[in-house]
């Protein structure tokens, strides 16, 4: 059973770092895309970057680059969200989602993913 689990959210001051944690279990980060997802109360939900299963190519979001870097570690079969530099308006549940790969050796926040977390949240705040 393919199941995705969230860890490393908190409270942090404006400035500092969080490092989320994705844990996959059930499949292979290999032939899945795997993006991090973001929503704060009262808003829509945004992709905020994803890592391609084939190549490890990297997608962001523009409120996040520069501050975020994903990476993977596919010995632990996790992927993770390096957050520098958050700012209030980061504030929000942070989910990871998984799709096939495909053949494409990019990834994309504006497609269907399938498989979702239940979330960390991530509080911003001084």
């Amino acid at each position: 059973q393919l199941q995705l689990v969230e860890s490393g959210g908190g409270l942090v001051q404006p400035g500092g770092s969080l490092r989320l944690s994705c844990a996959a279990s059930g499949f292979t980060l290999d032939y899945y895309n795997i993006g991090w997802f973001r929503q704060a109360p009262g808003k829509e939900r945004e992709g905020v970057s994803c890592i391609s299963g084939r190549a490890g190519s990297t997608n962001y979001a523009d409120s996040v680059k520069g501050r975020f870097t994903i990476s993977r570690d596919n010995a632990k079969n996790t992927v993770y969200l390096q957050m520098n530099s958050l700012k209030p308006e980061d504030t929000a549940v942070y989910y990871c989602a998984a799709r096939p790969s495909g053949l494409f050796s990019k990834c994309e926040l504006e497609v269907k993913y399938y498989y979702w977390g239940q979330g960390t949240q991530v509080t911003v705040s001084s």
